[in-house]
């Protein structure tokens, strides 16, 4: 789409398996990233489960939308292309560990001497400085080194990781993706280059920024770090760890065996359910604070919203929470949300007769714009022919030259 919001904007990206997702929503936006790989492809394409008709789920989802071009950077007139290449971009992405291009005599330094304005982005595990650097990793590496996840023990004493949530891998894509962007605004109205270094394992600890902080804090006197005031400035446990002895702020079963998340910890919406339920001596009696009041401890509260919960099926309690305008919102696992209705309306999967496996969009809307819907994820080298014509101007006999040289491998 020549109108999309990033129509115009060309990358080349040196991926292996899921840093590559930094350029996912770009592409999403309209951005032409031109995927360089080695001869035998990113292994990415078997790696990990579900493998969708022989193909990982993990290729169609990051690399969707993007085109495959494959050289040989050990051959001189691999290196040389790919130079060629950086002469019609703005953005080169190293999506790997670092200093890969670099040893090719391709590093930040080599290719700004051919594109003085680039910009030159490297994503990796831990970053390109520090002890860790070098430390072969997987993506869930950055997420318990960043104390996201609890170790758990199972019934023969072992231990193992619980079920959780992926953050670092995919949020380093997205902080990289906006340092992109805030790289090309500036090159491209002053002319300066930029070498942007992101590691993931810096992204899952900057997503879980409150919890360190918290305790950080904690470590100064209680005279200068306190509690709310609601819970009469008592320190306590950082997040959502504190949420345990919550009542108002809190998980209740529904009627349906479905959970709901009740939140009314505002005395608002505290008293605007108390007033819809028909139950205002509960506010009579446990009015709480104006602001961040959980009602911690109190089991006789928490017996009596118990049973309350129960009178209702999930659908109902969000019914009833719009209609009384109290907070309540359903608990959903990651098979549940794609049902949900609110997923539905806001995040139509884009089906895998499009792209190999039904996919979620982008989470971005431009209002009254429509943006584009990706290309299925590439096969090793699809590319390869296309590129060279369209963006090198290679006739038949020149591709057919750098064939013979090995350049494609």
């Amino acid at each position: 789409m020549a109108n999309a919001p990033l129509a115009g904007l060309r990358i080349i990206e040196c991926s292996a398996l899921g840093p590559a997702e930094i350029t996912n929503t770009l592409v999403d936006l309209g951005a032409e990233v031109i995927k360089v790989e080695p001869p035998a492809g990113d292994y990415g394409r078997q790696m990990t489960w579900p493998i969708v008709e022989g193909v990982s789920l993990l290729h169609l989802h990051v690399n969707r939308g993007k085109k495959s071009l494959t050289l040989d950077l050990r051959t001189e007139s691999g290196r040389e292309i790919f130079k060629e290449l950086v002469g019609t971009a703005e953005v080169v992405i190293e999506a790997m560990r670092p200093g890969g291009l670099e040893r090719r005599g391709l590093g930040f330094e080599d290719l700004k001497a051919i594109n003085p304005s680039i910009v030159f982005c490297c994503i990796s595990g831990y970053g390109m400085t520090g002890p860790y650097k070098e430390l072969p990793s997987h993506g869930i590496a950055y997420d318990v080194w960043a104390g996201l996840v609890n170790v758990a023990t199972d019934e023969e004493g072992f231990t193992y990781l619980p079920e959780h949530p992926s953050t670092g891998i995919h949020a380093g894509p997205l902080f990289g993706a906006l340092g992109i962007l805030s790289a090309v605004l500036r090159a491209r109205s002053t002319g300066e280059p930029a070498f942007i270094d992101i590691a993931q394992s810096d992204a899952s600890a900057s997503m879980d920024w409150l919890r360190s902080e918290t305790w950080k804090a904690y470590e100064r006197p209680e005279s200068e770090v306190t509690g709310n005031a609601s819970d009469n400035f008592e320190r306590r446990a950082p997040g959502t760890a504190g949420m345990k002895e919550g009542v108002r702020y809190q998980v209740y079963e529904a009627k349906d065996g479905r959970h709901v998340l009740f939140m009314a910890s505002e005395q608002e919406f505290w008293k605007n359910f108390c007033t819809g339920m028909d139950r205002l001596d509960l506010f009579e009696r446990w009015p709480g604070s104006k602001y961040a009041d959980h009602a911690r401890h109190n089991r006789e509260l928490q017996r009596e919203l118990q049973i309350l919960f129960k009178t209702k099926t999930s659908v109902e309690w969000l019914e009833f929470a719009d209609r009384v305008n109290t907070a309540i919102a359903p608990v959903n696992t990651p098979k549940t949300l794609l049902e949900d209705p609110q997923f539905q309306d806001r995040f139509p999967l884009i089906p895998a007769e499009r792209l190999g496996a039904d996919q979620m969009p982008a989470p971005l809307k431009f209002i009254g714009e429509e943006l584009p819907v990706p290309e299925k994820a590439p096969t090793v080298g699809q590319h390869n022919r296309e590129v060279m014509r369209d963006l090198l101007h290679y006739d038949d006999a020149a591709f057919a030259t750098a064939s013979e040289s090995g350049a494609f491998g």
